[in-house]
């Protein structure tokens, strides 16, 4: 049974009733092939539409070139004949000189590669340096316990990312695995991979294309190229066609099929003009195995070319390409590097570089004391576990650092089909003959007659109602011919629709069904069988089929476009003026536009049909196409089009709100794109208004890629809709944000998405009808296609970027509270004028890697705040070290260290410990003379826990108050028992951290070998007393903060003095 083209039937009601600008877009790929060398410069004095002449036949011929060519002339220059092909050897030959027909995989991450990027960070060289420095001074326990921080990260990402890959998987070959060629004048299946330019290849429905092809013939052909250009709906493709302009898209190029489409109706013969790397798809895949930093020019000095290279080495080896975080990350474990050697130098210098094994291992303690030996072991975690939730909201993570880089994003560039919107076609508007209007809203499912709400006539219209009593004449025959003439299936299995047939067919038959009137229905009874169809055809845009009615007479049905159908209909022109103006308000909203009519025909005319489809060998019999199509009856017309998900618009409100642009970059046509773009909220206004129609927010991309780079630049914003999308377009609108220093997210499905999902920010495919390509190239894989996911990801982003900068803040403050201790630590001398630690080595690596990563790891599993999408994002150039950041983390970190200093001068000369003065050798091992200093060192270290766990409630939030931090969800005196249970494993990591600190202080052995202390009694109270002032002071500052509208974190919708 024939089948219609929906984008042919519709071809002339979309934009081109107000004129179609197929003006060329840029060249997207117009590198030399390889394959065929050469340029041409041919054009033709045809019509696009129509065959042509070359004015001038080029001696040599590039694949960008033949679509501008005549089938002689380019078999001619590909030296094949067009009825016969090349024969066996001249392919061997040509196969030798080429190479196989294979597109080769981009480069995919291997194991080394996950594994290098685990430690291709700043903070992680830093700590491999600090372990080494602690295994050469014998330090064994300081140095395993580094190392283990070190393989936990590496062992955690390699996992997670690995995970990824696998869920993901490698770049497949797009190739079809075999093909029909013709050789020698003989058909034969070979493998795709054999072919060769000049080929001849045979093609039919459901044939994955081996090769890009011109065209030598072709019978209703079309083609979906849906990943290749983002066009939504089939291609018609006609063989006789000859172009113009070599420029033009490769979505228009109607006489070209290219590799990796797929052939949805008819059937062609063509020539292999471009194979492997060479074709489209072949060149947008070398994009993606071109290594990431600055190109390497080949031309110049080897001098040059070895640095450039050993700069792009240490980039990535430092961690300096990649996410804003990772960058100032890594920027920040460098100065800390450096400060580390500035403070081991100090304390050198104090002992006037008379270095003995004590000086040395307080140099080292001094220098592990300032890094944050957890803050990548935390990140790594806290990110993965990110990811999990992430996996629930139908988003697969293949890099970690792109989580946290999501949440920054302030721009998002979608795709529309099926990511917008639901990728299948719905009857939204019917104008019927009478003037009645039908239309279709809230669609829930596309192949689902039920859903929705149905309004005829300003009238709602339900199912359960009477069809012969609700269904008006012109109505009732308007279902009918959509019902008939239409070859779809609808199937229901446990309430759950599917449906096999063209887009537009299934879409006028779930309207049909919506009333009764679906063709299974029709034809129950055993009327309306069918006595001929006259099948849809490219040259005509329009299909008939003839069935008997109940009467005993027979009835054509017809569909098809309007300007096809128009001349057809006995009606005055008055009529034909107002349907056109009708066509034309339709198409203006985005709809495709479809004309149904119908006659009486004598059921005898069609008695020797077999109710099969009219081919050219049963013409003779039946009356001829013409008469039956002729004086037909208008019925009204049908507009169609690819609704929006529920809940696009809605998510696309959300981005907003949360100061984020949304752009469309679409292949689709440009009044197709507007419209929904109104529809769903990118464009605001109204879309009628005169305004609306020279909206600078809306350009066709033919117009965006003319502009240079200046001229983009110089726009006022750039533009929300971009229509007739290239892949060159969708790169070109990336780098214009990154010149306007925004931080961007791209989303793609096609092959041609895919270099623009690679330089963007932060790269989303789609998981359910995405390209391998694309998701190769991403750096997250939506399983659900669905863009209010992507929502779900910039939210989850977010909050881990406010979770980062908390536990970030609890790290550095136990780090400078250190520094400080173990700095001014150094005036503590023994008997010798010795320096004696405050802290021992154990203690400032059990207080880093033990009390504090779980502590940080429970603030970064806090929730989201409640106006976490109710804010712009955070400033790019600022990144993660906020000013409030900076100053609180000084401001709590003095204190901390004050206090600490505090409460080892009170045990170390108060006399109360029992001998008087620090006694001698006591860094190293208890003796009877090192009570005072190891009781002081005891209570320094629970000092140091206890303020360390306080802080960790504290940092839940920069401003708010630890007693009121709430007040939208907790009142009264126990809100602060309510806030600190919210994290049940910050509770339990805070218990954990306290319960432990007393046998570490009080087991035998462990305490005076291990840790180099001693139990204390009296001293728990100087400890108390260093909690009650350390909390006075950390909420004194939060006080002032709310007082002058410092800092961050109020939440909206809740007043000043509430926070």
């Amino acid at each position: 049974m024939g089948t219609e083209n929906d984008l042919d039937v519709e071809g002339q009601t979309e934009p081109p009733i107000r004129g179609l600008n197929k003006s060329a877009c840029q060249s997207n790929f117009s590198t030399p092939s390889p394959t065929l060398a050469g340029t041409s410069g041919a054009t033709t004095d045809g019509d696009e539409e129509g065959r042509g002449s070359t004015t001038s036949t080029p001696t040599l011929l590039t694949p960008e070139s033949a679509h501008t060519l005549t089938v002689p002339d380019v078999c001619s220059l590909l030296d094949t004949d067009p009825q016969n092909g090349i024969d066996d050897a001249e392919a061997a030959r040509r196969l030798e000189q080429h190479g196989p027909n294979k597109v080769e995989g981009a480069k995919g991450l291997s194991l080394w590669t996950i594994l290098l990027r685990q430690v291709s960070n700043s903070l992680t060289l830093v700590l491999v340096i600090t372990m080494v420095l602690s295994f050469a001074i014998d330090d064994m326990i300081e140095g395993g316990v580094i190392a283990a921080v070190i393989l936990l990260n590496i062992v955690v990402g390699f996992i997670q990312d690995y995970r990824a890959e696998q869920t993901i998987q490698a770049l497949y070959a797009l190739s079809a695995p075999t093909c029909k060629v013709i050789r020698s004048g003989k058909t034969d299946n070979i493998k795709a991979a054999d072919l060769v330019p000049g080929d001849l290849v045979r093609l039919g429905v459901g044939d994955v294309v081996p090769a890009d092809l011109r065209l030598v013939n072709s019978i209703n052909l079309s083609t979906d190229e849906a990943l290749l250009t983002g066009e939504s709906l089939p291609v018609s493709k006609h063989a006789e066609r000859v172009l113009k302009d070599r420029d033009v898209p490769l979505g228009d190029r109607t006489n070209m099929v290219y590799s990796a489409s797929t052939v949805t109706r008819g059937r062609a013969t063509g020539v292999v003009t471009a194979t492997g790397m060479t074709t489209e798809v072949g060149k947008i895949a070398e994009l993606l195995r071109q290594g990431s930093g600055p190109a390497v020019d080949p031309d110049s000095s080897f001098i040059v070319r070895a640095w450039t290279r050993v700069r792009n080495l240490m980039r990535v080896l430092l961690g300096l390409n990649g996410t804003p975080l990772q960058v100032s990350l890594s920027k920040f474990a460098l100065l800390l590097f450096g400060l580390a050697i500035l403070l081991a130098i100090i304390v050198f210098s104090v002992n006037k570089f008379d270095i003995d094994s004590e000086v040395l291992i307080y140099g080292i303690c001094v220098a592990v004391a300032v890094i944050p030996e957890s803050l990548i072991a935390v990140l790594t975690i806290s990110t993965a576990l990110g990811t999990r939730a992430m996996a629930k909201g139908n988003v697969v993570i293949r890099n970690l650092a792109s989580l946290e880089a999501v949440g920054g994003v302030t721009n998002v560039c979608s795709d529309k089909t099926g990511t917008l919107t639901q990728g299948k076609m719905v009857a939204k508007r019917v104008w019927l003959a009478d003037g009645t209007e039908v239309s279709i809203q809230n669609t829930t499912h596309p192949f689902d007659p039920t859903g929705g709400n149905v309004t005829v006539g300003g009238k709602e219209f339900t199912r359960s109602e009477s069809k012969d009593e609700k269904v008006t004449p012109s109505l009732n025959d308007f279902l009918e011919t959509v019902a008939l003439c239409n070859n779809s299936t609808i199937t229901n299995v446990d309430n759950t629709y599917t449906a096999i047939g063209e887009p537009t067919e299934i879409a006028l038959q779930v309207f049909a069904m919506r009333f009764g009137f679906g063709k299974p229905s029709l034809t129950a009874s055993g009327n309306n069988q069918l006595l001929a169809e006259y099948p849809f055809d490219s040259s005509c845009k329009r299909m008939t089929v003839v069935c008997t009615d109940e009467s005993g007479g027979a009835s054509a049905y017809t569909k098809g476009a309007l300007e096809a159908i128009l001349p057809l209909m006995n009606i005055p022109d008055s009529q034909k003026v107002e349907i056109v103006t009708k066509a034309e308000a339709l198409a203006s909203e985005g709809l495709r536009v479809l004309c149904i009519a119908k006659k009486a025909v004598n059921p005898k005319d069609f008695a020797a049909s077999d109710a099969e489809k009219i081919t050219p060998a049963s013409t003779d019999a039946l009356p001829p196409r013409p008469t039956v199509e002729s004086n037909l009856v208008f019925l009204g017309l049908a507009g169609l089009y690819d609704p929006p998900r529920l809940e696009s618009a809605a998510a696309v409100a959300k981005c907003q709100t949360a100061g984020i642009t949304v752009h469309m970059l679409t292949g689709d046509h440009v009044a197709t794109a507007t419209a929904i773009a109104y529809e769903i909220g990118i464009l605001k206004g109204d879309k009628n208004a005169p305004s609306a129609k020279n909206n600078s927010q809306i350009m066709l991309a033919s117009a965006f890629d003319a502009l240079s780079e200046a001229e983009i630049d110089a726009l006022p914003a750039l533009p929300l809709v971009l229509a007739r999308c290239s892949p060159t377009t969708k790169v070109r609108m990336v780098e214009a944000m990154h010149r306007r220093k925004a931080f961007c997210v791209m989303t793609g499905d096609g092959v041609n998405d895919s270099p623009a999902l690679k330089i963007s920010d932060v790269g989303i495919a789609m998981g359910l009808n995405g390209s391998d390509v694309a998701k190769e190239a991403a750096d997250m894989v939506l399983t659900d296609d669905n863009f209010a996911s992507i929502v779900t990801a910039v939210q989850e982003g977010r909050r881990l970027f406010d979770n980062i900068q908390k536990f970030l803040l609890h790290l550095l403050i136990s780090n400078i509270a250190q520094v400080i201790l173990l700095l001014i630590g150094l005036s503590f001398k023994d008997e010798f004028g010795v320096s004696v630690f405050p802290l021992s080595p154990l203690e400032i690596l059990w207080a880093n890697l033990v009390t504090s990563s779980f502590l940080a790891l429970g603030l970064g599993l806090e929730e989201a705040q409640p106006d976490v999408m109710q804010r712009p994002p955070h400033s790019l150039a600022t990144g993660i070290f906020t000013k409030e950041l900076i100053i609180d983390k000084f401001v709590y970190g003095t204190a901390m260290g004050a206090l600490c200093l505090a409460s080892f001068s009170s045990v170390a000369y108060s006399g109360l410990s029992g001998s008087d003065g620090l006694g001698y050798k006591c860094n190293e091992d208890y003796s009877d003379v090192c009570g005072t200093a190891f009781k002081a060192r005891a209570t320094t270290f629970a000092t140091l826990t206890f303020l360390l766990l306080v802080t960790a409630w504290e940092a839940k939030h920069f401003t708010r108050s630890l007693f009121n931090m709430h007040p939208e969800k907790y009142t009264g005196f126990t809100s602060v028992f309510k806030t600190i249970w919210s994290n049940t494993f910050l509770w339990w990591a805070v218990s954990a951290g306290f319960i432990i600190c007393f046998p570490v202080i009080y087991l035998p052995t462990v305490n005076r070998v291990v840790f180099k202390h001693e139990a204390i009694t009296w001293e728990w109270g100087i400890v108390a007393a260093c909690v009650v002032v350390y909390i006075c002071i950390v909420e004194a500052w939060k006080a002032g903060k709310r007082k002058r509208g410092m800092g961050s974190g109020v939440i909206v919708g809740v007043k000043e003095g509430e926070a």
